[in-house]
């Protein structure tokens, strides 16, 4: 036999490559469409047809072993699981035979030829071999069966027959020893017990191509299955989850919009251009393969680069999975659904193979490598290729933004800010001749002192202002401080409290059937309010309990209800284009600002900055308005406003497109806005500087709906991470939880329907869950480290319109289209 040829990189020191060919063999039979083997230390392919080749990936030096044994040639080849001893099983269309590789290679020492176990003969064509966890069994895919062969009695334990096409692939399950899943050529999934014999679960035809590949990842409890035509399917193997489908992935699209995103970042393409002969159609989104077949699935160590260099990268914490297909390897983020990287084998001129027939990938933990075995698609060579993660995760773009963004503020106010100049004025508002004159007439009334010292009154000294400077060493142990403006103490939310997912109770709002458009609960949780479409707001207690109190002066529906931090006041906005701020406490109407304020009508309001502001929407911009709510009685002059309003600042979004949501945080000082536009883009204000800080083009593939931030009020070593997740929900494109500091989408949340109405979404005080109302008369709540649902809430009777939490209770209120309101309580 023709010994095989040995090509390595001329220099291996070097840190930038990328990808290197570390052997390449040519083979007399093609091995294209065939299950290949590739562990921690070693890779193993068909060789000459019947022959098995075994090379070790960590000594390229060490002496090659040749297994022979099969009469045809080899279809399958698999790796066990446990390390001693290691085994090695093969399939062609004669046998099954089972190797130990380390008395293979002991043998081939002494000069003997080295024998396998054969398991079975003549199960015809094998296209997949899989080990369970234990290796104990091994299953074997054999035509439209799959046979469970046992390693120790050489016997068949099971023969699981059900599938109407070849069996591809299959997977054991890890945290449950007994299920074993296959996919098939007929287009679907099906789920084992493979000890029993029996079917738990089939599957409905997923796509138009037939399944190739199937991959497990313990982490997230997820399925992921790949066709002929380019197309990921995620599962959910959660129990209760009823293999419930989270989502789709079309790897075509994912590679344009990652090559979309490498253009917009403006950044060198990849290093060593002597090794790279052209990224012009990666870089312009174009030449993208029109067939993407998924070959292959495997766990990808991407966390495992240190943060330093990841870069692109955007969660340190999320599963990762290599998809290997004909073109090149895609590296794909479980929680995002994103592709991380993207590797074309056309982009590198030291790669012999440019089309793969064949594909496995293992990564090794130790110095952040994959390997990578190839075969040709229309030759005979099989290559193994070396990955250095660092180099290639380095490559990727690095945006500078976000870097110095983070809802909790690092530095006190800036002199040039437009907060320090809002506040100034309203300390200097009054003209002088006014200040004196109200001197003397207080200073004349007081009585006189005799007194050898006197203390100054200080009615006649300049204001002092002193502006807020946040101190970053306080050490609280975990703890919120229940003091809040005005004396105004909150209760603490437990923590470790359960979720709420018992309806407890439901009433009508009106007695005509009226929807209920928002939804906000007070920051001490006593108090709930509502907008309504009938013009009126309404504030329960937050038990639902007695009779609400009614705010009533709009004439269209209220779309914003909002408590002011101390509980005194409710700000709320209608379609009639005006903006209240109502006594809480009176049901009076304190403040009212409509045409002539703003350029067109507000959209939606809120408190800002502790109360010391309000943040308004209309148009393509905020407003910045600095308030003063006259709480001075006179009955002789009620009908005289004394409240006054003034617009202190403004900002447009980019490209003056229509501001469709906003977020910002009142519970504590803060410099940050939030906005979602029309046009599908996200944009970061920083008050402080007074500008536009990020922009974040393409967040969802419609426009945004609502934005809304994480704040938990539950602080822990973490906190400046909680406060710096918002999420976005858009019609018909699902709901993303986003990092301020990354500006990247850290998890698409998926499973529940969004297809023709807006849906809401609202944090737990806690910052684990987030809830989500569907047309679908439901609520979804997920767990923020899950793309999935946790829980599903019904006893709605239409479509969920709101959702709020209870900040200081696990409570949580919900609303729907026929004006009725829901309060989940804790089991």
């Amino acid at each position: 036999m023709e010994e095989p040829q040995e090509i390595s990189s001329t220099d291996d020191s070097c840190v930038d490559d990328i990808v290197i060919e570390k052997y390449l063999v040519e083979s007399k039979e093609p091995a294209s469409h065939v299950q290949l083997a590739c562990g921690v230390q070693h890779c193993a392919f068909p060789l000459d047809g019947n022959q098995l080749c075994i090379w070790n990936t960590e000594d390229p030096s060490h002496q090659r072993l040749i297994l022979r044994g099969h009469q045809q040639p080899i279809t399958a080849v698999v790796f066990g699981n446990t390390a001693n001893p290691l085994l090695i099983c093969s399939a062609s269309q004669d046998c099954v035979i089972m190797w130990k590789l380390d008395e293979c290679r002991e043998k081939v020492l002494e000069g003997l030829t080295p024998r396998g176990t054969v398991m079975r003969t003549l199960l015809g064509k094998v296209l997949c071999l899989r080990f369970c966890p234990d290796d104990r069994v091994v299953a074997a895919c054999a035509g439209n069966k799959i046979l469970v062969l046992d390693v120790e009695s050489l016997s068949t334990s099971a023969e699981l027959e059900g599938h109407r096409g070849p069996v591809t692939a299959a997977e054991f399950c890890a945290w449950r020893a007994r299920v074993l899943v296959s996919v098939s050529e007929d287009r679907s999934f099906k789920v084992w017990d493979h000890r029993l014999g029996s079917l738990i679960y089939s599957s409905s035809v997923l796509t138009a191509s037939p399944l190739l590949s199937l991959f497990i990842d313990e982490d997230s409890r997820q399925l992921v299955t790949g066709s002929a035509d380019g197309q990921l399917w995620i599962f959910s193997l959660g129990e209760s989850h009823h293999y419930r489908c989270v989502t789709h992935v079309d790897l075509k699209k994912k590679t344009e919009s990652f090559s979309t995103r490498r253009v917009e970042s403006q950044l060198c393409s990849l290093p060593e251009e002597s090794q790279l002969p052209s990224t012009d159609g990666l870089e312009r989104g174009g030449e993208i393969e029109v067939e993407l077949p998924v070959l292959s699935l495997a766990p990808c160590a991407l966390s495992l680069v240190p943060s330093s260099e990841r870069g692109f990268v955007s969660s340190e914490n999320a599963s990762c999975l290599w998809i290997g297909s004909s073109a090149g390897l895609f590296i794909l983020n479980l929680a995002n659904f994103e592709l991380e990287a993207v590797l074309r084998y056309k982009d590198f001129r030291n790669l012999s193979i440019q089309v793969a027939g064949s594909c496995a990938v293992m990564g090794k933990t130790g110095n952040h490598m994959a390997f990578c075995l190839l075969t040709s698609l229309f030759g005979s060579q099989v290559a193994v290729l070396e990955i250095r993660l660092a180099c290639l995760v380095r490559s990727l773009p690095r945006p500078n933004v976000g870097k110095d963004l983070s809802v909790l503020p690092r530095s006190g106010v800036l002199p040039t800010s437009p907060l320090y100049f809002a506040l100034v004025e309203e300390k200097s508002t009054k003209p002088a001749s006014q200040k004196q004159s109200a001197v003397r007439s207080v200073v004349k009334d007081q009585p006189l002192v005799f007194h050898s010292r006197v203390r100054s009154s200080g009615y006649t000294s300049a204001p002092h202002v002193t502006m807020f400077l946040p101190k970053t060493n306080i050490k609280n142990n975990g703890k919120r401080s229940s003091k809040c403006k005005n004396n105004y103490k909150c209760k603490e939310y437990p923590s470790e409290s359960p979720l709420p997912t018992r309806l407890s109770k439901q009433l009508a709002v009106a007695s005509d059937p009226t929807a209920v458009c928002c939804l906000q609960f007070s920051d001490d949780g006593r108090r709930l309010a509502c907008g309504l479409a009938n013009h009126l707001s309404l504030v329960f207690d937050a038990d639902l309990s007695g009779k609400p109190a009614v705010f009533s002066g709009h004439d269209g529906a209220v779309s914003t209800v909002c408590w002011s931090h101390d509980g005194r006041w409710l700000l709320s906005t209608s379609q009639d284009g005006t903006l209240r701020v109502w006594s809480a406490r009176r049901t009076e109407l304190a403040l009212c600002l409509g045409e002539g304020m703003f350029p067109r009508p507000v959209q939606s309001a809120q408190f800002y900055y502790i109360d010391a502001f309000i943040l308004s929407s209309s148009g393509p911009e905020f407003q910045l308005l600095k308030y003063h709510v006259d709480t001075c009685k006179d009955d002789l002059r009620r009908y005289k406003q004394k409240s006054r309003c003034k617009a202190m600042f403004s900002l447009r979004m980019t490209d003056a497109v229509e501001m469709t949501s906003f977020s910002a945080v009142n519970d504590f000082y803060s410099y940050i806005v939030l906005t979602a536009g029309r046009n599908r883009t996200l944009e970061v204000f920083d008050l402080n500087v007074g500008r536009s800080a990020a922009l974040i083009a393409g967040a969802h593939s419609r426009p945004v709906h609502q934005i809304c931030q994480n704040k938990g009020s539950s602080f822990t070593s973490q906190q400046s991470q909680v406060y710096n997740l918002f999420a976005t929900t858009a019609v018909g494109d699902g709901m993303r939880l986003w990092d301020l500091r990354t500006l990247r989408c850290e998890r698409r949340f998926e499973g529940h329907p969004s297809r023709g109405y807006p849906c809401r979404i609202a944090f737990s005080p806690c910052g684990r869950y987030v809830a989500c109302g569907a047309e679908d008369r439901h609520v979804y709540v997920y767990e923020m480290g899950s793309s999935t649902f946790s829980h599903r809430l019904a006893g709605h009777t239409d479509t969920v319109t709101a959702v709020a939490f209870n900040p200081s209770a696990p409570q949580l209120a919900t609303a729907t289209l026929d004006g009725k309101l829901q309060l989940f309580l804790a089991e």
